[in-house]
């Protein structure tokens, strides 16, 4: 499901990414931001993002972020790069083990198909967590 397309939003920054998810999940049912919801940002030449897909939708603490569906819509619109994100309803943004095998997934899926995976940023209400300022990767 589509949720942006062709904003004004460049990915300069972690933090720009997951402020703008942040303020966006302001705006839902408050039913749903109790459900962990996967995005994935698809990223020009110039890291504007061109489209923000939200590719899963979970439950209290689990989304599914399958390589297939995060690089589907990316191999299609010829994405240059992306980023992936999830919040943590529990607002704590620690990465889980899950969360980081899904990330070394993504970014060996990335090398296959020639579109790099530059961060995977976990969200809550007032923080988040970069995999990419953290080095892990």
């Amino acid at each position: 499901m589509i949720l942006l397309e062709n904003t004004r939003l460049y990915a300069t920054h972690p933090e720009v990414i997951a402020r703008a998810l942040q303020r966006w999940f302001l705006r839902i049912d408050p039913l749903e931001r109790d459900q962990e919801h996967g995005f994935v940002l698809i990223l020009d030449v110039r890291n504007r993002v061109k489209v923000v897909d939200v590719i899963s939708i979970g439950i209290l603490n689990a989304s599914i972020l399958h390589p297939r569906e995060v690089y589907r819509r990316a191999i299609t619109l010829g994405a240059a790069s992306i980023v992936i994100a999830h919040n943590h309803p529990s607002g704590d943004c620690t990465p889980s083990d899950e969360d980081c095998q899904i990330t070394n997934l993504l970014v060996e899926a990335g090398r296959v198909v020639g579109i790099e995976l530059l961060d995977h940023i976990i969200f809550s209400r007032k923080e988040f967590y970069s995999f990419r300022e953290q080095h892990h990767i």
